[in-house]
């Protein structure tokens, strides 16, 4: 089982909120856990001796294992009984060297390796016999955890076909291995409304729909973002676009969802004004970002065009929930026909091949961003625009 964007549930403790008192050793039949089962056993203090932490999203790999660095041991036992490693600097045989040695005057001791994907030997042949060895009979009284981020072990290398084990080979049982998967776009906004509501706040769909297209599907910035708002929050308010505009540096009227809104209503003058303060502000209003978001709305758009009438369950695929959120698209809609839309798509991704040096010449983002507004704004066909 992989992680899943549901692994945030409600009633998920936070890290926060985790209190560890008797220690209790692990005995794992099913070693691959979702997050949400590794911090129930964390609260609970049953530790696994080797914990493998892998996956594009870094969240839950850096959560997980700040709980461990964190609380398993008392403060003054870790002076002797603590020890963080990094890829670049160690080796397999540095990282189990560690990981034999018995604990002073303490229960156990934790070995972190943080950046394993660094590891160089880590997959080598000539290590695998002493890594294997181990992790088949791994020292009860260490905590070891592996911190492999941005990627997942190759499955057909002999760590990770041990690691994922099958029915022929099952996987050692004193090791848990989580994954943790990079949500997709449409898990977002409802990823973002579980995890503040997991903190007792609220925060409005208007608020939910701007974090989620802005910072996107980066749940480390995302909740960093939120916590530092819940922080100035009031009693009994909730988050909403304001906070969110004044917190996360959004111009309340010069910025992306302002753009988009005047190109949905065809407002010349109002696109103007924002090409001109993004210009006069290109740190704060970086082209990549902004051509992403306009993308992100035309492809959705381009997909409900094909849907003569959409569902709930469309919507939601789509990664729409929100009433609010699907206010432009329904506009949209109206404004765009399906080849028109078409045409926009090629023309975005066309502006971004120009950001990356393609075919744009001498042309600035500011230029590059207002020619694809003019383009957008005034239906040219697609075979007229220069370069296509």
């Amino acid at each position: 089982m992989l992680f899943q964007s549901e692994n945030h549930r409600k009633d998920r403790p936070s890290a926060n909120s985790l209190l560890f008192h008797s220690f209790t050793y692990l005995f794992i039949h099913r070693v691959t856990l979702t997050a949400d089962e590794i911090l129930k056993q964390l609260q609970q203090r049953q530790f696994a001796p080797v914990y493998f932490l892998q996956g594009e999203e870094p969240y839950y790999i850096d959560l997980v294992a700040d709980l461990l660095e964190k609380h398993v041991l008392q403060e003054h036992e870790k002076g002797f009984n603590q020890v963080v490693l990094y890829g670049k600097d160690t080796d397999v045989t540095g990282i189990l060297g560690q990981a034999k040695r018995f604990p002073m005057m303490a229960e156990r001791s934790v070995v972190i390796v943080k950046e394993a994907q660094a590891v160089a030997d880590l997959e080598a042949e000539k290590s695998w016999p002493f890594l294997e060895a181990y992790l088949k009979n791994p020292l009860q009284s260490t905590v070891l955890v592996f911190c492999y981020k941005h990627k997942t072990l190759d499955a057909r290398k002999k760590l990770g076909k041990l690691l994922t084990g099958d029915k022929n080979n099952p996987a050692p049982a004193g090791t848990v291995l989580l994954t943790s998967k990079k949500l997709y776009d449409n898990q977002v906004a409802p990823w973002l409304t579980n995890y503040v509501r997991s903190k007792g706040q609220q925060i409005t769909p208007q608020a939910t729909n701007m974090l989620a297209e802005y910072i996107g599907a980066e749940l480390g910035r995302l909740t960093n973002e939120v916590d530092k708002m819940l922080i100035n929050l009031l009693p009994g308010q909730a988050i909403d676009e304001g906070l969110v505009q004044r917190m996360v540096g959004i111009s309340k009227e010069y910025n992306i969802f302002e753009l988009q809104s005047a190109l949905i209503r065809r407002d010349v003058l109002k696109a103007n004004r924002i090409l001109l303060y993004f210009e006069a502000n290109p740190k704060n209003n970086p082209l990549i970002p902004n051509l992403t978001l306009l993308f992100n709305y035309f492809s959705r758009l381009l997909a409900l065009h094909q849907i003569p009438n959409p569902t709930e369950a469309d919507w939601k695929r789509i990664g729409l929930v929100s009433t609010y959120a699907r206010r432009d698209y329904q506009t949209g809609l109206k404004v765009f026909d399906f080849p028109r839309t078409r045409d926009i798509v090629h023309l975005i991704r066309r502006a971004d091949a120009q950001s990356k040096g393609i075919d744009s010449g001498s042309m600035t983002d500011g230029e590059i961003l207002r020619e694809l507004v003019w383009l957008i704004l005034h239906p040219v066909p697609l075979h007229a625009v220069v370069g296509l």
